[in-house]
């Protein structure tokens, strides 16, 4: 079953359901890829609804998502934390992570993009603007914390063109 949400009901749930960690998909020429986010924020940008998703430069879904223009964001409602382990520490470029993960796939609602099923918030969005960090633009401490390899994030500002739960 699937149920629309408006902004209102869906941010207050996003926001805490974010950090838990959640499926961000993206999809090109027939290959299906998702990874695990906990990084990420639902809010309201240029009058549009905007989830902000951040993906390192050597991730395999930075390049479909360069690709598509496209991903879906999945806030598992239930307990998915194996296929959350897996999808945080292996790569779409060595194995098909869906299927390893024992993951099923619902087509999108308006995107061609998946998203993954189960009972989740689920978030189908448009890239409208990305940028890589500049590191001298970023606190020291949180460079260091967070970048020690230097592998920088490109942030995507994703309109969100439909946000829906399912059973």
């Amino acid at each position: 079953m699937i149920t629309k949400l408006n902004y209102e009901q869906y941010s207050a749930q996003a926001a805490e359901l974010i950090p838990k960690n959640a499926f961000m998909t993206t999809s090109h020429n027939n290959k299906v890829n998702t990874m695990t986010i906990g990084w990420g924020s639902v809010g309201v940008i240029w009058r549009k609804p905007i989830f902000t998703a951040l993906v390192r430069q050597s991730r395999f879904t930075k390049e479909l998502v360069e690709q598509s223009g496209e991903f879906t964001v999945t806030l598992p409602l239930t307990e998915m934390k194996e296929a959350l382990a897996l999808c945080g520490t292996k790569s779409g470029r060595d194995m098909d992570k869906i299927t390893v993960a024992k993951l099923t796939l619902l087509p999108g609602q308006a995107v061609a993009t998946p998203v993954i099923a189960g009972p989740g918030l689920q978030l189908e969005c448009k890239v409208i603007y990305k940028q890589t960090m500049l590191p001298e633009n970023l606190a020291s401490a949180d460079n260091k914390a967070c970048y020690a390899e230097g592998d920088y994030h490109t942030m995507y500002f994703g309109e969100i063109v439909a946000a829906y739960k399912t059973e």
